[in-house]
């Protein structure tokens, strides 16, 4: 009895240490009308937090404190009827800077695209192949979700090894190509607005943005991973990429995943080169300014 429970508990520790995300999935529905059971919605948070943090996403071995750490909010701001619910989801993701305690945004993305039907304690499955599932309304919230779990594990692989996140991108983009479609189901098509999934990750998958991928790597490897070896060699290896951006944002203005790339890091950027000496931090603020307009007022004070 006791070989088999220690056997049991091995498998166990495999199984767990395998699996890539450290995830925490909130599902808020303040907006909702009084007269909506509020319970279902924590039934489905429940549901989903078990699906991301449970479903193996890849063939790869990560060790416990290799899990990505993410975060995934819904927001419900409708009910339409019919058990179909108008949402948003916000999408956040740390990568742990080498030698240090800090955790690095990886991405920081709000989707308010976002329409499902749910009844509560119904299955929430997702199959690569079927992704449309037998109700388009039901199948969005995993092609959702699914979707953007394979964005991160691509950006984390990215940033760890050159063009390690491609597989990932290509997983993303098949979803995109055999994604739910319905009246109320948008986001997923390159004309539902400037901003959506299918320009997004067209942005990681075509080959006129190698660059995007490049600079990522050298951002993390060569620049914040560097921190404590060497801060001049580090600061040096983020403006190397940060070059990388410009280059690219100047042959092609406006992409998303240029946005996507600077959504909650300029804190962290200000951060690392406050310290500069001064020939960094001019070029620094040289290149943020152009970069990120945004957030402009902040890189300005970089003297």
């Amino acid at each position: 009895m006791k070989k088999l429970l220690l056997i049991a508990l091995l498998l166990w520790s495999t199984a767990s240490g395998a699996q890539e995300l450290q995830s925490k999935i909130s599902v808020m529905a303040g907006r909702v009308s009084t007269q909506v059971d509020k319970r279902i919605f924590n039934t489905l948070q429940g549901a989903l937090t078990n699906f991301l943090n449970s479903r193996k996403w890849t063939q790869l071995t990560y060790q416990p404190q290799e899990r990505i750490k993410c975060n995934f909010l819904i927001t419900i701001d409708q009910d339409m009827g019919g058990n179909v619910f108008k949402a948003s989801l916000t999408v956040q993701a740390a990568r742990p800077i080498y030698g240090s305690t800090y955790e690095s945004p990886l991405l920081n993305i709000q989707d308010n695209d976002f329409v499902f039907r749910y009844i509560e304690f119904q299955p929430i499955e997702f199959n690569e192949n079927r992704v449309q599932g037998t109700d388009p309304l039901v199948a969005n919230i995993t092609a959702m979700l699914a979707y953007y779990v394979n964005l991160i594990i691509g950006l984390d692989q990215d940033s760890f090894s050159p063009r390690g996140g491609d597989a990932f991108y290509q997983r993303a983009q098949n979803i995109v190509n055999s994604a739910p479609e319905g009246r109320d189901i948008s986001g997923w098509k390159a004309f539902d607005g400037v901003r959506n999934r299918f320009r997004l990750i067209q942005n990681l998958t075509d080959t006129r943005f190698n660059l995007f991928h490049d600079a990522l790597y050298a951002y993390y490897r060569t620049g914040f991973d560097q921190l404590t070896v060497d801060e001049d060699a580090a600061r040096a290896g983020v403006l190397a990429a940060l070059t990388s951006l410009e280059s690219l944002n100047r042959d092609n203005p406006a992409t998303m995943y240029m946005q996507v790339f600077f959504q909650g890091r300029s804190n962290e950027l200000f951060k690392l080169f406050s310290k500069a000496k001064p020939e960094q931090k001019t070029k620094a603020r040289e290149l943020l300014t152009r970069l990120d307009v945004t957030n402009t007022s902040t890189y300005k004070d970089l003297r």
